[in-house]
């Protein structure tokens, strides 16, 4: 069988530049969705360590049923929680704000 790829074809070489581009946006779309995580993840760790803690000292039901354990599931939990559902929304939305700046270059 004959092998019809040209090495140095025009094509190929666009190709494998649209390629190269495409695989930056996809890192720079997942490093803003890590960047915008993490910086949610601390935030809601804030947010719910205080009330946790403050229950689990102050409140008798909570200083009976709230171990350190049950603590630390609720604080990481909600960290966790806040961090995948804020980097998701983050990359979809980086995503689709370069795809439609892709498709409004390709048609100028």
């Amino acid at each position: 069988m004959a092998n019809n790829n040209v090495t140095g074809s025009p094509l190929e070489k666009t190709s494998l530049a649209s390629l190269d581009q495409r695989l930056a946006m996809a890192k720079r779309c997942s490093r803003e969705g890590v960047k915008a995580g993490a910086k949610a993840a601390v935030l809601a760790g804030i947010a719910t360590a205080i009330p946790t803690l403050a229950s689990a000292r102050m409140l008798p039901w909570a200083r009976t049923n709230f171990n350190h354990s049950a603590q630390a599931l609720i604080i990481s939990t909600v960290a966790g929680a806040a961090y995948f559902i804020v980097a998701d929304k983050t990359v979809l939305a980086t995503a689709r704000r370069n795809s439609f700046k892709q498709v409004h270059n390709t048609e100028a």
